[in-house]
């Protein structure tokens, strides 16, 4: 089953495509090779018949055929083997050699093994030239096809063992990398298993070669992170709805309850409607904040980012608030550097900076001073917001980000305790870092957003 399985992956498939062309490959090549010396060896022997054909046909005319007889028979007897003569006269009577007679061809000949030679040897065809001599005779000289034929041969064997061997490692290291790619696959789908089991806290393996299989186990991880944590946080806010709404629906039922049995006349009832009224709206009012955080969350809003002047954003909303300051004896002031642009939803932004604005204002004492102030660092963009209020415990900065999170437990102030994660929500759509610290005395909001951020 599981060899069925490996032939069936899509690298074996690919290895066998590779093994094709790579086959073919190779026998184009082996016939290049063949041709090449096989052709090499067919001039050779061609050129040696020539210049052997030249030197016994040199002086001929003049020396006469009994001259080219006696040497074409001193040249067949000490011939090495393979070289073969023959002369016969118009007649086709042989005059001298080591071949029988054969009708005379002028030109190429090549022929396949005779019957049996002179000398008893094993025959083989030949391959030499013919020409008629001025008197009339046939002269042949030409030289076995043994070499070119073990040649031919010894070709043929490599070209056979050279594609066995190319087929058998092609498959062979198909099915090796196949099982290799089957088992990184399978530790994925097994932990893909794991995770729909509900194991949600398994992750995707990674080897540390930072391959192709690395680069997916980490976005994968990066993924099933980021899902985690969206889990947890819809746990987390079923929970603390559920408790944090409990106290205004009991009070409200209460009110309601109240209101029927003590209301003596219309101008009462009036009054507890609208007191009613008014905490249905408190409730309202936290649901709409849950689900433009939701949204928040969901990066829709990224679609939609554009060139921000980030200068003009924070001037105009130092400017907004500080008659809302001055309300309550307090003093803003506004240290932004001008020309500071960013990628951004400008009314999430100008949300996001006027919570932080709104909380110092809000906490802050009266007399207190609260500046605004942006500027260019080395590293990108920084965003600060500072009083000199209570400020916040150092042990609650990272749960004041948390839904519902306040730190006045009795909650007898207004407010839903969702403002900061809606600025944290913001912040992480647009990739800004959010870190608290002690103004010494009040609070210090520094946002830092990386250049190389887009």
């Amino acid at each position: 089953m599981r060899l069925h399985r490996l032939f069936r992956t899509t690298s074996f498939r690919l290895t066998l495509i590779y093994a094709t062309v790579f086959t073919v490959s190779v026998a184009v090549l082996f016939a290049i090779i063949y041709w090449s010396t096989a052709g090499y060896l067919a001039r050779q022997m061609a050129a040696s018949t020539e210049i052997e054909l030249a030197s016994l046909l040199e002086g001929q005319p003049a020396a006469g055929l009994g001259h080219l007889t006696r040497e074409v028979q001193e040249r067949a007897e000490s011939a090495p083997a393979g070289a073969f003569y023959l002369l016969q006269d118009r007649a086709g009577t042989v005059l001298a050699g080591n071949l029988p007679a054969r009708p005379p061809v002028v030109g190429l000949v090549d022929t396949v093994a005779p019957a049996l030679f002179e000398n008893g040897n094993e025959p083989h065809g030949y391959r030499g030239r013919g020409v008629i001599t001025v008197d009339g005779s046939y002269l042949l000289v030409a030289s076995d096809n043994f070499q070119l034929e073990e040649m031919q041969e010894l070709i043929e064997r490599a070209f056979s063992l050279a594609l066995c061997a190319t087929l058998i490692l092609a498959l062979g290291g198909g099915a090796v990398i196949s099982a290799s790619l089957l088992r990184r696959v399978e530790v994925v789908s097994q932990t893909s298993r794991d995770i729909i089991d509900g194991n949600l806290h398994r992750r995707m393996p990674v080897s540390g070669s930072d391959d192709e299989f690395d680069h997916l186990a980490v976005s994968l991880n990066q993924m099933l992170d980021r899902i985690e944590g969206l889990m947890e946080g819809l746990r987390q806010v079923s929970n603390d709805i559920a408790h944090d709404l409990r106290t205004p629906l009991t009070r409200l039922r209460q009110r309601l309850e109240l209101a029927r049995r003590r209301a003596t006349s219309v101008e009462a009832l009036q009054t507890a409607l609208d007191g009613s009224i008014d905490h249905v709206d408190q409730i309202l009012e936290t649901f709409g904040a849950l689900l433009r955080i939701a949204q928040i969350e969901g990066r829709s809003r990224r679609r939609t980012f554009t060139e921000i002047d980030l200068s003009d954003l924070m001037q105009s909303l130092a400017e907004t608030y500080q008659p809302v300051a001055e309300e309550k004896a307090q003093r803003l002031e506004a240290d932004v550097a001008d020309g500071l642009t960013m990628q951004g939803d400008r009314e999430l932004l100008t949300q996001m900076l006027a919570n932080l604005i709104e909380n110092s204002i809000r906490y802050a004492p009266e007399r207190a001073t609260i500046r605004v102030e942006a500027r260019c660092n080395g590293t990108g963009i920084e965003m600060i917001v500072r009083d000199n209020g209570p400020g916040i415990p150092a042990v609650f900065y990272d749960r004041v980000f948390q839904r519902f999170f306040r730190m006045e437990e009795s909650r007898t102030t207004p407010g839903n305790g969702l403002g900061l994660s809606l600025v944290a929500a913001i912040a992480a759509l647009h990739e800004i870092e959010i870190n608290l610290g002690d103004n010494r005395p009040g609070l210090i909001v520094s946002l830092r957003r990386s250049r190389h951020q887009s």
